[in-house]
C-alpha cells in the first residue's frame, strides 16, 4: 500500500500534517520530499528547517536511494539563519522582520522555479516551535496567510508540521491552519499503545475548500496504520500488520 497518494500534493493546496510527541511525522515530511524528486527531475522541493538539519536530511535521504546532495532541484533554508542572535534582539517587529526575510527567499526561489513548468512543492517543518521560542500568534498567522498566497501565486504546493500538545483540544495555532488547509493529515498514537508491529496511524481530512469531495479521505475509523522502518514506513490497513513500502 502506497501513500501518499499521488495526486495529493497538487499545485495550489495546503496540507497540514499534525503529530504527537509518541507519534512524530518526521518520517511522512522526509517521504513527501523523496517521493517528490522522485516523480519529477526538475521540480524544485524547498525546505524551510525549524527543527531538522541539513545533515539529516541527506542521511534519511541517502537510506531512501534519494540523491539529495546532488540534486539541484532540492533547495534547504534554515529559518534560524535569518534571526539575529538572542543578544542582539530588542523589543519591537524583529520576529515579523525575520519572517519577511524568509517570506522573501522563498519568493524569489519559487519565481525561479517557475521556468520549467512543474509543480514546486514547499515544506515547513515545524511551524509549532516557532511559536514556542517567541514568535507571537499574530505574526505567525500573517506569515502562514501570506505563505499560502504565495504558493497559490506560484502554483506550488505547500506542507506544514504542527505538534499537537494538548490533544484533543486544539491550540489557537491549530485552530487557524484548519481553516486555511486543504488536507489535514493526521498522524497519531495508537490509543492501546505504540507495539512493535504498529507505529502509528494516519487519517486524512478535508479542509474547508474541499467540502464537495470525498478523495483521498481516511477517517479514523478506517485510519492506515504504519510500521517505521530504517529508510522509510510500511503502510497497511487498520487491524492488519503487513504491507508494502
Amino acid at each position: 500500500m502506497q501513500f501518499p497518494a499521488p495526486d495529493l500534493v497538487s499545485s495550489r493546496r495546503l496540507l497540514l500534517i499534525t503529530d504527537q510527541l509518541l507519534a512524530p511525522a518526521d518520517f511522512l515530511l522526509h517521504r513527501f520530499l523523496h517521493l517528490h524528486l522522485k516523480q519529477s527531475k526538475t521540480a524544485k522541493c524547498i525546505v524551510l528547517a525549524v527543527s531538522e538539519s541539513l545533515e539529516r536530511c541527506k542521511s534519511v535521504a541517502s537510506k531512501a536511494n534519494t540523491n539529495v546532495p546532488h540534486n539541484e532541484s532540492f533547495q534547504f533554508l534554515d529559518v534560524f539563519d535569518q534571526f539575529p542572535p538572542l543578544q542582539d534582539r530588542g523589543e519591537g517587529h524583529t520576529n515579523d522582520i525575520s519572517l519577511k526575510c524568509i517570506y522573501d527567499l522563498l519568493s524569489v526561489k519559487l519565481s525561479d522555479s517557475r521556468t520549467n513548468g512543474q509543480i514546486p512543492l514547499v515544506i515547513l517543518d515545524d511551524i509549532t516551535s516557532l511559536e514556542w521560542l517567541g514568535v507571537s500568534l499574530v505574526d505567525l498567522s500573517r506569515f502562514v496567510r501570506a505563505l499560502r498566497t504565495l504558493c497559490v501565486k506560484m502554483d506550488a504546493a505547500l506542507v506544514i508540521r504542527h505538534h499537537i500538545v494538548t490533544p484533543p483540544e486544539p491550540d489557537a495555532l491549530l485552530r487557524h491552519l484548519l481553516q486555511l488547509c486543504t488536507y489535514h493529515i493526521e498522524v497519531r498514537p495508537l490509543s492501546s499503545g505504540r507495539s512493535g508491529a504498529v507505529s502509528g496511524e494516519i487519517c486524512v481530512h478535508l479542509g474547508p475548500s474541499m467540502k464537495d469531495t470525498n478523495e483521498h479521505v481516511i477517517s479514523r475509523a478506517s485510519a492506515l496504520q504504519y510500521r517505521l522502518t530504517e529508510s522509510s514506513a510500511v503502510f497497511f490497513d487498520k487491524g492488519t500488520s503487513t504491507g508494502v513500502l
